[in-house]
């Protein structure tokens, strides 16, 4: 008898964002994090829980309006958000001394980490799917694997985002292609329990 595989999924937000719009695939930002996941697993997997890691973007109100609203469709179907932060900061030209605001988010590859390990503490899931291509979480993965024997991590790479010493210490990897966000959009309405209609951003 073939038992079901409980799997918990991760999502690394900007990760995924930005492969999405490197890759050529801007037109598909609008995606149905649950059946996008849902597409990623094999028949006999059943997916527990979907943690989207992110930041609140500051430096813009427009960007911040809609991706509000894109957080709040995914909170609809079930997605935990998890924030970090999203910091500003001075960049300067090596070559010729200008100064410049910049932002970076801050503590998502952390917050992965630690909510990697303690639900395989807790025995959460059988398998993790990480999609993510930030080596920064080798060392988690590979606490995982030396910690606990039993479970696995695997990853969806975003396009763009191949890493070779992330795929090294996974337990099976792949790159997502374009099909998987065409196939999986959200509708341009969505509407909340209560009451209140989310609409698709005309620039997103």
């Amino acid at each position: 008898m073939v038992t079901e595989e409980r799997i918990c999924a991760y999502i690394d937000g900007f990760n995924l964002y930005f492969g999405i719009l490197e890759g050529g695939y801007d037109k598909y930002k609008w995606l149905n994090i649950e059946a996008f996941v849902k597409s990623l697993l094999k028949p006999n997997q059943k997916l527990i829980e979907i943690k989207n890691f992110t930041s609140n973007v500051s430096n813009n109100p427009t960007k911040q309006k809609r991706q509000g609203t894109y957080i709040e469709a995914l909170e609809t179907l079930g997605v935990k958000i998890i924030y970090g932060k999203y910091q500003s900061g001075a960049t300067e030209c090596n070559r010729c001394g200008n100064v410049w605001k910049s932002f970076n988010e801050k503590m998502t590859d952390v917050n992965i980490a630690t909510h990697l390990l303690v639900d395989a503490y807790q025995d959460n899931y059988d398998s993790a799917l990480l999609i993510s291509g930030d080596s920064d979480l080798v060392p988690p993965v590979k606490s995982i694997n030396s910690l606990f024997p039993n479970k696995r991590v695997f990853i969806g790479f975003p396009p763009k985002r191949y890493n070779n010493s992330l795929s090294l210490v996974s337990k099976g990897h792949f790159v997502i292609g374009r099909k998987k966000f065409i196939e999986n959009q959200l509708p341009l309405e969505i509407k909340k329990p209560d009451g209140y209609i989310l609409r698709k951003p005309k620039e997103w």
